[in-house]
């Protein structure tokens, strides 16, 4: 088994962040080769030999590696140890704690990383279509100027992997929900044999509205990617997940 392939993304000297990719694990078939979520269908066994090998590439212990079991939510959970227990319906998750390594898994959905060099917290959030109507960037930002005093200025931001607009083929009554929003469907929708939607895009518009101006987009395509970075669009549901994550020194 050799050593976990990372996406990394510079956000300053007081942190680490990344994007897992598919290749340097153990696990087989449509999870191969590096998975570390537990909720995927994924052998524990490959699970936890992944996830020690990742433990150790980072420089954290596996107990300070926190993944919520995530459901299409908006909601914002504060991390301040090690979680005893699963994160259960969190869509988000923050801190201020240096060490702890806090990500969200995606597989064509958008991860979204927030860091505040100034008082030195972060963000990771997981924005699938749903989260992404829902505004769940948004919340999240609201949640750090509560949490931290973090101002939207002053916050970096990265859009990491997830399905593009050329690849994010949606039914009306998907298009109608954001429009529904009062999201301006002009920049974010295009119309082909069905309506397509910019997820990135999107996500990018939402943190712009309400202030933060440094936003970073990866421009992976998971979908036209995947032999890179996993997409349940063209491997199933029943596939490995990719993992954002940001770890503060």
């Amino acid at each position: 088994m050799s050593s976990p392939q990372l996406t990394y993304y510079d956000m300053g000297a007081g942190v680490l962040a990344f994007s897992t990719m598919r290749q340097g694990g153990c696990s087989t078939g449509n999870y191969a080769d590096f998975n570390i979520n537990n909720y995927c269908g994924d052998a524990p066994e490959h699970i936890a030999r992944n996830r020690q090998a990742l433990a150790a590439l980072i420089g954290v212990s596996e107990q300070h590696i926190v993944m919520p079991h995530q459901t299409h939510g908006t909601v914002v959970c504060r991390v301040d140890a090690p979680p005893a227990e699963v994160l259960e319906g969190v869509d988000a998750v923050m801190t201020d704690v240096k060490g702890l390594c806090i990500g969200v898994s995606t597989a064509d959905c958008i991860p979204i990383l927030l860091y505040d060099a100034e008082h030195h917290a972060a963000c990771a959030v997981h924005a699938g279509w749903r989260g992404t109507v829902q505004r769940i960037v948004q919340e999240a930002v609201r949640q750090m100027q509560t949490a931290y005093c973090s101002q939207p200025c002053q916050l970096k931001a990265v859009i990491g992997p997830g399905i593009s607009l050329e690849s994010f083929e949606v039914g009306d009554e998907v298009y109608q929900q954001f429009a529904d929003a009062g999201f301006d469907m002009a920049p974010i929708a295009r119309r082909y044999a069905k309506w397509h939607l910019d997820l990135p895009q999107c996500n990018r518009i939402q943190l712009e509205a309400v202030g933060v101006r440094d936003v970073w987009m990866s421009d992976i395509c998971t979908y036209q990617q995947y032999e890179q970075y996993f997409s349940a669009r063209r491997l199933g549901i029943n596939s490995g997940r990719i993992y954002t994550a940001i770890v503060l020194k």
